[in-house]
């Protein structure tokens, strides 16, 4: 049950209709200002023959070409920009590992308004005035630490802004400060409670945790349960992209069923990503969100390659915001082994399932010929089998039956000792794609 009345209730309660209509008002007033001002997006709409006037209803955002990744680059660093440079206060930048990196820009208003965001989504959550939040996403160039900064603060929390790495020292600060927030990457979260057993301590006796704000990954419903039995009661999702504004875009209620989407600020769609066609509701595909109230960097049905759904049906918490499901992974993500298509989400949901494993895995790609293959490498908990032989090689069989029962494709499984896979203080790398070397 949620502990406290929401603080912004009435916008996320409001009524459906009275939202649509609000957001069809942003959408046309959006899109007449990039029309009118911004040389990139006015062409564009131009040569797809949209003008603002053709947007009469909400379906109507279908004529309009999509944003990706590229335009971004194609306009580095300042050409999606839509306001005076003297009105930037911000920008932040991603690391353009396969190209040029992209820029995002910040007015005054945009920060405000993504504090209020963050804050909407913690709130939910059901963080309050006298937590102490540690937040142990990265600061700097990356939106992640900001955004969640930004909405504590916003409610009142008191903040440890800890940033990621140096886990003991993080673990120290929580139980010394007595933090019961705690906001990182779930993969992280994961690699903490595993240290706090190795400090000897007892998370549920020594720390006061009880929420957690994990995103920037995907991550799934058994490792809510590993976090749960071995961090703290209440893990929770929380969506964003940088080019959306960071974290704060949607995040989970109390109900956990999905995503609630910020509908005021965000219009979602999900589409057939080979087609581009719109699929309607429950129906999986790529999730696209256009901004409507960005002043420096609207973008119009921005391409995010998330893999979701949406869910339009009325939320047992009382919110009329529209949820997305859990993100599955991204369209670049899925891997096509021997013609089967394998999101490394999938991998993960199998091997958390099965207790006598730990919660750090490998999938390493390699070529046969003219053929992918894929392994995974599994941490066993300690003393989760005997020294007897056979023990290893019967978990080792019961794991490849769980992959093939899921992905109907037969991978090998190599068992390995607790500690010997790598480990990330932020987002985790667990793919290793060997193919060019092999």
């Amino acid at each position: 049950m949620e502990s406290q009345t929401s603080f912004y209730s009435d916008i996320e309660r409001i009524n459906r209709k009275e939202l649509e209509d609000l957001q069809l008002k942003k959408l046309r007033s959006t899109v007449e200002s990039l029309y009118d001002k911004n040389p990139y997006f006015g062409r564009k709409l131009r040569q797809a023959q949209v003008k603002p006037s053709d947007i009469n209803k909400l379906e109507d955002l279908s004529k309009i070409p999509f944003t990706t990744k590229d335009d971004l680059r194609i306009n580095y660093p300042t050409g999606l920009i839509n306001v005076e440079m003297d009105k930037v206060v911000r920008f932040h930048v991603s690391s353009g590992t396969t190209g040029d990196p992209t820029v995002v820009a910040y007015t005054k208003y945009d920060i405000d308004k993504w504090s209020e965001l963050n804050a909407r989504c913690l709130n939910m959550m059901g963080v309050k005035k006298e937590d102490v939040i540690q937040i142990a996403y990265g600061y700097g160039l990356f939106t992640g630490g900001l955004g969640i900064h930004y909405g504590a603060e916003r409610l009142g929390a008191a903040i440890i802004p800890s940033s990621a790495g140096n886990t003991k020292r993080q673990i120290k600060l929580m139980k010394d400060m007595g933090v019961t927030v705690l906001a990182c990457t779930p993969s992280y979260a994961l690699y903490i409670a595993e240290t706090i057993i190795q400090e000897g301590l007892n998370p549920k006796k020594d720390l006061k945790l009880r929420i957690g704000v994990f995103g920037a990954e995907p991550w799934s419903e058994s490792v809510r349960k590993r976090l749960m039995d071995n961090l703290l009661p209440e893990p929770y999702d929380i969506y964003g992209l940088s080019e959306l504004c960071g974290p704060g875009v949607a995040a989970e209620c109390h109900i956990k069923d999905g995503l609630h989407i910020w509908a005021d600020h965000f219009i979602a769609e999900i589409i057939d990503p080979k087609t581009g066609e719109v699929l309607g509701p429950d129906e999986e595909g790529e999730l696209v969100v256009t901004t409507i109230d960005k002043e420096a960097m609207p973008l119009l049905r921005y391409r995010t390659r998330d893999v979701s759904c949406l869910n339009l049906e009325p939320c047992p918490c009382g919110r009329t915001h529209p949820k997305i499901s859990r993100i599955k992974g991204r369209n670049d993500d899925m891997l096509k082994i021997r013609g089967v298509n394998v999101f490394p989400s999938q991998i993960e949901y199998v091997l958390a399932r099965i207790e006598e494993l730990g919660d750090q895995y490998q999938i390493i790609l390699t070529k046969s010929g003219p053929l992918d293959d894929l392994k995974v490498k599994v941490e066993v908990k300690p003393n989760a089998v005997s020294d007897k032989p056979w023990d290893i090689i019967q978990l080792k069989k019961k794991v490849e039956n769980e992959i093939y029962s899921v992905l109907n494709l037969h991978v090998e499984v190599d068992l390995v000792e607790p500690g010997s896979l790598p480990r990330s203080e932020g987002k985790a790398k667990r793919v290793l794609d060997l193919r060019g070397l092999s």
